[in-house]
């Protein structure tokens, strides 16, 4: 047998048979400037939790995603402009509730991006409403009929944070996947030109490409955007997109439960949006999975800090996927124009920063191993295989490279991430060889800097605690809302109540009082949620004032099974007070399955003592300490958060607030 024939055998064996050249050279001239990859809060709430983390465990997770050289050292930070309302897992509080109001302390976003910044200095900051207070739309629940008032309402924003945090927002993003208004486009451009935020770019239209064509052929559009923004391109773009010679930017993307497979997707788009798509910049919704997991979209973060209460918190596999572009790139690197796919399958990008540095990434992920949640990935195969790359123009003279490497194994479970390798010894004709395996990530650069951050590990994981009370009497609270709860349709802020000499000085109060402009489903009614998604038997107790004389009232509720964009259809048992002096106990949100109902006695201006108790299929609840009914309760959830709210958009307090778990 000759050695082409024992050749033949070892490659049917071991199938590293493929091999293929590519050659990296800055001489034919450069790529797409690269402008970062970046995570993104919001859209909605979707770091609520991890403001209640205690030190030193939110620090460590701060660092795990901004420290440069260190995690995922994100480039780019991207927050809601907080609108009042839902937008996808939660609200988040605007600047403005009403027209005559203005406050630049309320939600976690402004802290968020001070973290980030303290962390790394250079990072990009972009706002983005999802929603708007009510009053925006002027009773329409559309934002551009006034575009002035929009754009007024935006650049508010972007004022605020430098006048109040001392923040330079880079970008503002206008969203709508609806469609897109040129006009209110143009207004906003002209608005921060004459706040004198020229130096503030525009991202649109966050929704698909569709604005590309109308900037072809409208100039002053063309003008006023600065950056072509898409959600979950595929890792392709459009012809128009590309003739507009903006930047083009995956805007959002990923949106996927962070397990090893969605790593996978992670690595396989961070290479090919710009090997397919020209994009430069790619920006993970969401940053961080920090709010209860049972709401949709659960664990869709870079990583995971879903317990405060414990402290506990997940680095996943992104984190490290990440590091594998960020800790050896800038925004200001350029691509090389030789990037592309591999021809047994992966794909592979390279990036200088026209001062002697390269970085090459490579990836080989299959695509049952890379799926993200959208949109649907076309089949496609990888192979082991032989790569060899020939560094030609000014990479010739590279002589050693820094390698790192993370691989996935979904046949033994022994994966492993962002692992040094020796360094790779380029030969004299500037070639080296790699022996690639399929669902790999691979980093050559120059940069020596990255390193694999490390803390002490978290405490264990705890299930939320089953005895829970909160007085709220916080004189001056860092953040706006009380920990733990999430608001799901309105919002709930701490309030101090000067005309109450009482006991009832310092309160939680809702205070959305009209619908918000929004694109999810918010209910007809304010809801807050909170605790063990698990939890069956309970007594729930809460003091509640109602603000609205006749037509006003509050509920305490508990086995609550949505929230999210499903909130109105949330079922559970929800034991109600009117100011009309009546009471219902219902078994659904909207208050159309009516388990229980009569006199109660309650009105405006007056605090009440609600206490729900279920057990079973049996429920009472008490009124100021005396029974006021029990009912067997059927065809509800058996478990589910517990929960606060109004009957309608309207002013109401909670007070001393608890909760007993079995």
């Amino acid at each position: 047998m000759n050695s082409l024939q024992n050749l033949a055998l070892v490659c049917a064996s071991v199938a590293w048979c493929f091999a293929e050249d590519y050659v990296l050279d800055d001489k034919p001239g450069l790529g797409r400037t690269f402008d970062g990859v970046g995570g993104l809060s919001g859209g909605g709430a979707t770091s609520r939790l991890l403001v209640n983390y205690d030190e030193p465990y939110r620090g460590r997770i701060l660092d795990y995603l901004f420290k440069p050289s260190f995690g995922a050292s994100l480039h780019i930070l991207k927050v809601e402009i907080g609108g009042d309302a839902q937008s996808t897992d939660g609200t988040e509080p605007s600047h403005m509730h009403y027209e005559n109001d203005e406050n630049y302390f309320r939600g976690y976003e402004w802290w968020l991006m001070k973290e980030a910044k303290r962390r790394n200095p250079n990072i990009t900051l972009i706002g983005l409403p999802w929603a708007f207070p009510g009053w925006v739309g002027r009773g329409k629940n559309w934002p551009y009929n006034f575009p002035d008032v929009t754009a007024s309402y935006v650049v508010s924003w972007v004022i605020g944070a430098k006048q109040h945090h001392d923040l330079d927002i880079n970008y503002i993003g206008i969203w709508n996947e609806r469609s897109f208004d040129s006009t209110y486009i143009k207004v906003l451009r002209n608005t921060l030109d004459v706040a004198g935020l020229s130096d503030v770019g525009i991202i649109a239209a966050d929704g698909d490409w569709a604005i590309s064509s109308a900037m072809i052929v409208d100039p002053f559009l063309a003008d006023a955007v600065e950056v072509v923004g898409a959600h979950y391109p595929g890792t392709t773009t459009v012809m128009d997109a590309l003739q507009t010679e903006k930047k083009l930017w995956s805007s959002e993307d990923y949106s996927t439960f962070n397990n090893e497979v969605g790593g996978g997707c992670w690595a396989r788009i961070l290479n090919q949006n710009y090997v397919n798509g020209r994009m430069t910049a790619t920006i993970s919704w969401n940053l961080v999975a920090s709010y209860y997991e049972m709401l949709p979209f659960g664990r869709d973060g870079l990583m995971t800090a879903e317990e405060p209460w414990s402290g506990n918190y997940v680095v996943e596999s992104p984190i490290w996927i990440t590091a594998h572009t960020t800790q050896f790139t800038q925004p200001g690197w350029v691509y090389l124009q030789t990037v592309g796919h591999l021809m047994q399958g992966g794909s592979y990008v390279a990036l200088t920063d026209q001062k002697g540095n390269l970085t090459i990434v490579i990836e080989t992920m299959t695509h049952d191993h890379s799926e993200c949640i959208r949109p649907p990935l076309p089949p496609y195969k990888v192979v082991p295989q032989n790569v060899t790359f020939y560094l030609k123009g000014s990479f010739a003279k590279i002589s050693k490279m820094e390698v790192w490497r993370s691989k996935f194994d979904f046949t033994t479970k022994k994966s492993f991430f962002f692992q040094k390798q020796d360094p790779l010894k380029v030969l004299f004709d500037g070639s080296f060889t790699l022996n690639l395996d399929v669902d790999e990530v691979y980093t050559l650069s120059t940069i020596t800097t990255a390193q694999k951050g490390s803390y002490p590990d978290p405490p264990p994981s705890a299930p939320f605690p089953k005895t829970y009370k909160d007085d709220f009497n916080v004189g001056n609270p860092y953040f706006s809302e009380a920990p733990d709860f999430a608001d799901q349709t309105g919002v709930f802020e701490y309030f101090i109540n000067l005309t109450d000499p009482g006991p009832h000085v310092f309160t939680l109060r809702q205070v959305v009082v009209e619908r918000p402009v929004t694109w999810e489903a918010d209910a007809d009614q304010t809801i807050s949620v909170l605790g063990d998604y698990s939890w069956q038997n309970l007594t729930v107790t809460s003091d509640v004032y109602i603000e609205t004389v006749k037509t006003g009232g509050v509920f305490i509720g508990a086995r609550v099974d949505q929230g999210g964009g499903s909130v109105r259809s949330a079922k559970g048992i929800f034991f109600w007070v009117f100011a009309d002096g009546t009471y219902k106990v219902t078994g659904d949100l909207q208050k159309t399955n009516v388990l229980a109902e009569g006199p109660s006695g309650t009105r405006a201006h007056v605090w009440h003592t609600l206490c729900l108790t279920i057990k079973g299929d049996y429920a009472s609840g008490t009124l100021n300490g005396s029974p006021l009914w029990n009912t067997t309760v059927t065809a509800v959830p058996n478990n589910g958060w517990v929960a606060i709210g109004t009957s309608s958009f309207e002013l109401a307090q909670f007070d001393n607030f608890s909760v007993e778990a079995q």
